[in-house]
Parts: C-alpha cells; structure tokens; sequence
C-alpha cells in the first residue's frame, strides 16, 4: 500500500491543473474541428457538400498570418 505524504499531494496540484487544461484545450479544439469545418458533413440529406456553399470570404482556418478574406475575388465557377 502506497501512503502518500501532503506535501507530497501539494505538489501534484499545478500538474494535475495543466495536464487538466490541456487535455480541456484539445477537446475544445476537437469539437471546434468537428461542428464548425466544412470538410465535414453531419447532415448528408439536406447539405451533403457543404464546401461548396463557402465563399471565398469565408474564415474557415483557425488561424490565418498573412491572408485578408475580405479582398479575396471568387475565382471559380458556381455550381
């Protein structure tokens, strides 16, 4: 049987509070990926493409350096 000190449980503290805020993080960044991408399509009856419907002023990267969206020009045909 293993007896674990306080001190000892103290300093368990901030490690369990990053690991418990990254792996929070990840989840977060996971459903972000899998309800606001267009490359995936939960409804495949009413929207089965819905990459299609973007335009090209649409933000859809999560983070974007040096690409302003509201200057872009549709440069393929509409279907």
């Amino acid at each position: 049987i293993f007896h674990f000190s306080l001190s000892l449980s103290l300093q368990l503290v901030p490690l369990i509070g990053f690991i418990s805020v990254g792996l929070g993080s990840a989840i977060l960044y996971l459903l972000r990926l899998a309800l606001y991408s267009p490359d995936i399509s939960w409804d495949r009856k009413n929207n089965p493409e819905p990459w299609n419907k973007l335009s090209p002023t649409d933000q859809y990267k999560f983070l974007v350096v040096s690409t302003d969206y509201k200057n872009l020009k549709k440069d393929r045909p509409s279907f």
